[in-house]
């Protein structure tokens, strides 16, 4: 069973308890706790390709710790004789350690400016397209909306559409909660920098306007009291991936990585079942299956010889049920169609299956037109929609918050995983747990990607892996290849067949032999 590391996505109050933990056992002054996180941001920051020597910097800053990590950052910067502007957020009392990093900025470079009235109404081209803005205005602390002053900054620096690189979280976005859609009070980050652990917030595509691209820094917050605190929710690494890959004897034969049986294909959609079955070959199963329409015989035996074929007697779609007993897995739906003959097939399978199956594409939306059905699905099955098909399944819910939290329910309501494809795929558990990956790129947004993922998955459930393994390591591969494919060939000109051939060298890259 999988048990994950330490990537977990903690609350805002957990974060702040993890501080204080570290601080008093670590133990370490909390101004040093500061500088450590700085030092962190100002050295990733520095990576940045889009930074120059002649790069002009701009450091907003709020009253609280969030705003003294901007002062810290401000200094560190101009030691590095880098143009630097600090502006401070008015206020009646300011933290202790933003105290101690403003008095140590005056001793280097005179007083940071003191803004009290709004920012001028314009900046020039020239200062949009050089400066970086550094938003340490509001951390995780915030618990309601931005107003006054601050307000006023966040939307001249989003109206003058100034590159931003938030502290930790953008400003007026809420680490837990769903944000007001298309808000201008929240900062619009091209990047933020978090530490220790990814916020829940920066998972969800309707936030993706305020994150940007994050990246999670290490500032050596104390792992034991971490994994002692309690959390449904976990950020998928490269560590955690590896863990779940099994090992594979030296007298090893195919019969022990088990039979992959799937269902997929009709006229005009025979490329998705041959991306399925290609990717389920590539995913370490012993042997593959595919029932397909009449019509995809010679194609697939073509693509795809190491499959074995059980052509349909109808010539293009699949209408007849199969005997599950050989199969230690189906994955049923790529390019499926939705004739009623092959409606009635799903029926069957899912009546006759003994386990977890694996449902995409046309299967789903076959399901969503029979909703009655999903409470016969076998415990553990695993569905893969994009969003899309999850609202056809599930009813629309609004903003992409409110889709996750009725996702959640939907796996522990039907006793399934959920695989929401996207930027960073959820997959949540019927026992409450969700699991966030951290691979793929937008290149992998084309026609055939999500039959690729089913094969793979299905190929991994034949081998053994439970239902909840074969999710989450699914999902990393899949990603993973992706990022292969898009180095080698861009985000543009890789297709799905490119995620494929991709599958070898990501699997070399978690065993460690690349």
């Amino acid at each position: 069973m999988f048990i994950p590391l330490c990537m977990k996505i903690l609350s805002a109050e957990q974060i702040r308890q993890t501080d204080a933990y570290t601080i008093a056992h670590e133990p370490v002054a909390s101004i040093d706790l500061m500088e450590r996180a700085a030092t962190a941001f100002v050295n990733k920051l520095l990576s940045f390709d889009f930074i120059s020597s002649s790069t002009p910097f701009l450091v907003f800053c709020g009253p609280g710790n969030n705003g003294g990590d901007g002062l810290a950052i401000a200094r560190m910067l101009a030691e590095r004789h880098f143009s630097v502007g600090v502006y401070i957020l008015p206020a009646d009392r300011y933290t202790p350690d933003f105290e101690i990093n403003r008095q140590r900025i005056q001793a280097l470079k005179g007083s940071p400016v003191e803004i009290k009235q709004s920012i001028p109404t314009e900046i020039s081209v020239e200062e949009v397209s050089k400066t970086i803005v550094i938003d340490a205005i509001f951390g995780t602390g915030l618990n309601k909306p931005v107003e006054g002053l601050a307000r006023d900054w966040i939307q001249f620096i989003n109206k003058n559409h100034l590159r931003v690189v938030a502290v930790d979280i953008p400003s007026g976005l809420f680490a837990d909660s769903e944000a007001k859609l298309g808000s201008d009070d929240i900062i619009h980050a091209a990047y933020t920098l978090t530490f220790q652990q990814p916020k829940l917030s920066f998972f969800f595509a309707d936030h993706g306007p305020y994150v940007g691209f994050f990246h999670v820094l290490d500032i050596g917050l104390h792992e034991g009291f971490i994994s002692l605190l309690p959390s449904p929710y976990t950020y998928v690494d490269f560590d955690d991936a590896r863990e779940l890959l099994n090992l594979r004897p030296k007298f090893s034969h195919k019969g022990m990585y088990g039979h992959a049986l799937l269902v997929a294909g009709s006229y005009g959609k025979t490329g998705a079942a041959s991306l399925a079955v290609r990717a389920c070959l590539r995913s370490g199963v012993g042997l593959v299956t595919a029932r397909v329409p009449a019509c995809a015989y010679t194609v697939l035996q073509t693509l795809a010889p190491e499959a074995m074929l059980m052509p349909d007697e109808e010539e293009y779609f699949v209408a007849s049920p199969v005997h599950l007993n050989a199969y230690n897995a189906v994955g049923v739906g790529p390019g499926l169609g939705m004739e009623k003959q092959t409606q009635q097939m799903l029926k069957v399978l899912i009546q006759q299956s003994g386990g977890p199956m694996v449902l995409d594409a046309d299967a789903l939306n076959i399901l969503s037109d029979n909703k009655t059905w999903l409470h016969f699905l076998p415990g553990g099955s695993i569905l893969t929609p994009h969003p899309k098909e999850f609202e056809r399944l599930s009813g629309k819910k609004g903003d992409s918050f409110s889709r996750f939290e009725w996702q959640k329910e939907f796996s522990i309501k039907y006793g399934v995983y959920i695989v929401l494809k996207g930027a960073h795929t959820s997959i949540s558990c019927p026992d409450g747990q969700v699991f966030f990956n951290s691979t793929g790129n937008p290149g992998m947004a084309k026609g055939g990607s999500g039959d690729v993922l089913t094969g793979l998955i299905t190929g991994l459930l034949a081998q053994g892996y439970v239902p909840m393994e074969a999710a989450v390591l699914g999902v990393y591969l899949h990603g993973l290849a992706g990022d292969i494919a898009a180095q080698e060939l861009s985000m543009e000109a890789m297709t799905a067949g490119d995620i494929v051939g991709a599958f070898a060298e990501a699997f070399k890259k978690l065993r460690g032999n690349s």
